[in-house]
């Protein structure tokens, strides 16, 4: 399948592992690429510069193909070095960077100056036009129903994907809600180039974090996402779990008053115990809705044949069997 995504990033699916918190290691990033879609190596997971670049050579270790980075630009005082990361991912010979957070406008020149290609996460069509005309080669849109910050808009894929197509010029992939082959044609056929996949891939036998992880993500349905930070409009989509639900309850005595020292202890700090010592309860991590349409945990490549071979039996099958023969032989003829 080719796509202007798979052209552009030189893979062979338009699949994308996205960044993500204590989960976008070496292992997992190689794992995908050498499944041929596009893995991704969180980048401030890594404390330092220096561990991002021990970290990017792990994986050249691990496979041939290409990956790329991510690098969330965060709204604190506190700003990690960010130069100092990106001389790491230029350094290390990566040639595609994920950025996420607020606009990487700042940090394009340093970035582009060794032909790195930059794909923007977005949760809105005006943040996407934003990061078209700075010169992000394609958007990851992200809809209302991922796993992690969705903005504060509330739109779900169905809409804010065609809106991207109409407007758009640079191609796009759709993130949040994404888990399988019925995932990737229907984010074709509203116009994406591909799809980008975080918490289907945190259940997989390579993803390097605790098995109760992945055994929590099998046993939730789609209606075990919470909403949380809404009142200090910074919302983070999470697994329920009684960490949370006292984060909940803290928000409510509060009201519009909530601070984020109020819920300092269900917030900071949560992803080591969590990813690393499967402490399920210790506070609130990323999670999308899409956690209701996971099953098992099967090996990387297992998951991205399955989902190429299933949409090509949809495209083929279900999709043209909708057409008359009429239709069918004329398409055949072109």
């Amino acid at each position: 399948m080719k796509t202007a995504i798979t052209e552009m990033f030189g893979i062979e699916h338009p699949i994308i592992q996205g960044g993500m918190h204590y989960v976008g290691f070496a292992e997992l990033a190689a794992a995908v690429s050498n499944a041929g879609g596009l893995g991704i190596i969180t980048g401030l997971t890594q404390k330092t510069p220096e561990l991002l670049a021990r970290e990017i050579a792990r994986c050249h270790d691990m496979t041939d193909k290409p990956f790329g980075v991510n690098l969330t630009f965060l709204p604190t005082f506190s700003a990690p070095p960010y130069p100092e990361y990106i001389a790491a991912i230029r350094e290390g010979g990566i040639k595609i960077v994920e950025t996420a957070g607020r606009s990487p406008e700042q940090y394009m020149p340093a970035l582009k100056a060794t032909g790195i290609k930059v794909i923007h996460k977005c949760t809105s069509v005006r943040h996407s036009l934003k990061a078209e005309q700075i010169g992000c080669d394609a958007v990851s849109v992200d809809g209302f129903e991922c796993g992690g910050h969705p903005g504060e808009d509330d739109m779900p894929n169905m809409i804010l994907l065609p809106r991207a197509d109409e407007e758009l010029k640079i191609p796009f992939v759709a993130s949040g809600g994404m888990a399988d082959a019925r995932s990737l044609v229907a984010a074709l056929s509203m116009g994406a180039a591909g799809m980008n996949m975080g918490t289907r891939f945190i259940a997989t036998k390579e993803a390097p974090v605790h098995d109760n992880v992945k055994q929590a993500l099998v046993a939730a349905t789609e209606l075990d996402t919470r909403l949380v930070m809404r009142a200090l409009r910074n919302t983070e989509r999470v697994l329920k779990n009684a960490g949370v639900e006292r984060l909940l309850e803290i928000e409510r005595e509060k009201g519009r008053a909530l601070k984020i020292d109020d819920i300092h202890d269900q917030v900071a700090g949560v992803y080591p115990k969590v990813m690393i010592d499967g402490e399920m309860d210790a506070g609130a991590w990323s999670c999308g809705m899409v956690v209701g349409l996971i099953h098992d945990i099967p090996t990387v490549k297992e998951l991205i044949d399955r989902i190429m071979a299933e949409a090509d039996r949809i495209i083929r099958g279900r999709l043209m069997g909708f057409l008359d023969a009429e239709c069918i032989a004329s398409l055949k003829v072109a």
